[in-house]
């Protein structure tokens, strides 16, 4: 299993260096610092991970999709800062691999991740014709980033495989078919995901939903930080850092590492999300009515701290009741079931009736394949 190990060596190689050198370049643009510091991260996680997945499940073609990730982001990335930094040798064909391989990295990557994760095989025979569409847009993006006339990078290199000017027609068109094909075929990618998640059971059904759970948190974030306003910088470097874990996320799952606290984080992070937003929300209200109000700053931001630090707890409360209503019913029913118990706990005193509703209310919030109660004789 020495190439899982040395796919893996080459991205962590090529990516440490280009983090180097494109840190001294993004000085001191904060988000390109963030930007960076991201990619890294994703390199580095899916060279290992890849790594890991692709020696001990070695017939899992995820393991490899991630190790091509790595190695190819890596290397293109490379590639572009040296351009970037240059003038060197050969800078025009460094800037011309780091036009192309990330584009291929990524796209590739993430259409085979969404159509072959867990198992490493399609959904079905019958998604193979999305599968060669996807490998033949990813394959056209290549080649019409490859021979590009347009300059390449910041450094507006010139590309050393630029064709005849009596081809540029033929270049930009295939750029601008792979414009309009790349959104429509990673959403078919991600239809065969949703029908894998619809048919899935079981240990498949929570590596699944581990997964689409950070999927969904790069997608939301990514998508508030594409809206300009105060939360975009900070949804961006959420995004980016759940883009980040998400090789690792997938490697964990498919290695069924703490599989089943799944329902567990998702719950937090719904409860928790929805809170810090009910309280920023309110505390932003509160500012701007009670500095209506008064006509002083300070006395609005003191006014609303403490009215948002005792809403705490209330809210904690019934926005914690409201996601188990509508996404645990389960749990929200054993919850009323054991508080109705308990309340004819205090008035019952039939010890016969006790004992049936006992066996019924575990066998409703428990539900397992059967119930014995034994009580202790007096002596």
């Amino acid at each position: 299993m020495r190439r899982p190990l040395l796919l893996a060596a080459v991205g962590v190689a090529a990516i440490l260096p280009a983090a180097v050198i494109n840190a001294v370049l993004d000085w001191p643009s904060t988000i390109d610092l963030i930007a960076n510091l991201g990619f890294t991260l994703l390199v580095l996680g899916a060279a290992s991970t890849g790594a890991v997945v692709a020696s001990r499940v070695p017939g899992n073609a995820v393991g490899w999709a991630l190790l091509a990730l790595g190695a190819g982001l890596g290397v293109g990335m490379l590639c572009g800062a040296y351009a970037e930094a240059g003038p060197a040798p050969a800078d025009e064909w460094a800037a011309w691999a780091g036009n192309w391989l990330p584009l291929v990295a990524m796209f590739g990557a993430t259409a085979a991740l969404l159509m072959l994760f867990p198992d490493g095989r399609l959904v079905s025979r019958r998604w193979r014709t999305v599968a060669w569409m996807t490998g033949a847009g990813v394959a056209l993006a290549g080649i019409g980033a490859a021979l590009d006339p347009q300059p390449l990078g910041e450094a507006e290199l010139p590309n050393p495989l630029a064709l005849p000017d009596a081809a540029d027609d033929v270049v930009q068109g295939i750029i601008a078919v792979t414009d309009v094909l790349a959104l429509p075929l990673l959403v078919a990618a991600a239809a065969s995901l949703v029908v894998r998640f619809r048919r899935s059971r079981g240990v498949e059904r929570l590596q699944l939903k581990w997964f689409t759970f950070d999927a969904a948190i790069v997608g939301v974030s990514l998508g508030v930080s594409a809206v300009s306003g105060p939360l975009a910088d900070a949804a961006f470097v959420v995004g980016l850092l759940a883009l980040a874990a998400l090789p690792v996320t997938a490697g964990l799952a498919i290695l069924r590492y703490r599989l089943y606290d799944i329902d567990l984080v998702i719950r937090r992070t719904l409860i928790y999300g929805a809170l810090t937003a009910t309280l920023a929300g309110t505390y932003l209200l509160l500012v701007l009515l009670v500095g209506l109000a008064v006509g002083e700053s300070g006395l609005a931001v003191a006014v609303s701290t403490l009215a948002v630090a005792g809403l705490f707890r209330p809210a904690l409360t019934r926005i914690q009741a409201a996601v188990d209503r509508r996404f645990y019913r389960r749990r929200y029913d054993a919850a009323l079931t054991l508080e109705a118990f308990g309340g004819r706990l205090r008035d019952e005193v039939d010890l016969e009736a006790l004992t049936a509703d006992l066996r019924g209310v575990v066998r409703e919030t428990m539900q397992p394949a059967s119930v014995t109660l034994w009580l202790r004789s007096e002596r």
